[in-house]
């Protein structure tokens, strides 16, 4: 029996996918992939998916694999990154818990642009793509929410692109902090989710650069203890993050 827009009624899809926690469900519901459905509806798009545990470094999938699964990261962190001609990663993206990614690849049905591993110790739903694109493709609505999605994806990117080519190396710095902090003004202590060298590449600039930017936002309240940062001021760190001045410093 079905009901709205296909969907099986609620009282046959109460299962969760394999793995996934009852803790968890609030996150999946909170993906812009999934914005404006029921819970009932995304656990039915969810019902072949699984949860896998992955180790810190382990690969997930290499640039140019066929592109049969996209995920999200439940627990840990995942880079995405490309080799350069000289051998080294280039990242293009860090995706944290609660996000999700793949996605674009999976609707292009070809293969991945990038490849994927784990900063640390992960867990991520796979989700294949042949079962759940099947309850997708007639659906309007779900078509156009997904799309959505991937533009913003795409929007962040183009951010991100403009950020390394425009923005120094200390405004860069500010700017990641800034984004890790929940308020919007008076102080704040953040703990950095990643390595320092994992940093500086998404950052786009080598670990000495890193470590000379951060001393330099020490005389503007930012100080760095290991993998805590205290920042006595988020709004003027907000600031920083977008000025100019810092453009002319020196610190390439």
């Amino acid at each position: 029996m079905t009901g709205l827009r296909g969907f099986p009624d609620r009282a046959e899809t109460t299962r969760r996918p394999h793995g996934i926690e009852e803790g968890e469900m609030p996150l999946l519901l909170g993906l812009s992939l999934f914005s404006g459905l029921m819970q009932d509806e995304v656990l039915h798009l969810l019902g072949e998916a699984r949860v896998a545990a992955e180790p810190a470094a382990s690969l997930l999938f290499l640039q140019g694999d066929p592109a049969r699964h996209f995920y999200v990261v439940l627990e840990g962190c995942v880079k995405l990154f490309r080799a350069t001609a000289q051998g080294d990663e280039a990242i293009i993206a860090v995706v944290p818990r609660g996000q999700s990614f793949a996605e674009a690849a999976v609707f292009e049905e070809g293969s991945y642009p990038v490849s994927a591993a784990m900063v640390e110790d992960s867990r991520l739903l796979c989700i294949p793509a042949e079962p759940f694109l099947e309850k997708v493709i007639n659906d309007r609505r779900l078509v156009m929410t997904m799309m959505a999605s991937m533009s913003k994806r795409l929007r962040q990117l183009v951010n991100q692109v403009e950020d390394l080519s425009l923005k120094s190396s200390v405004e860069r710095v500010a700017g990641y902090l800034a984004g890790l902090c929940t308020e919007e003004t008076g102080g704040a202590i953040v703990r950095l989710p990643l390595d320092k060298a994992v940093i500086a590449k998404h950052l786009g600039m080598q670990p000495e650069t890193l470590s000379r930017s951060l001393a330099r936002l020490r005389g503007q309240g930012i100080v760095a203890d290991g993998n805590s940062v205290r920042i006595s001021d988020v709004a003027e760190l907000r600031r920083l993050s977008r000025q100019e001045s810092y453009r002319q410093s020196g610190v390439a």
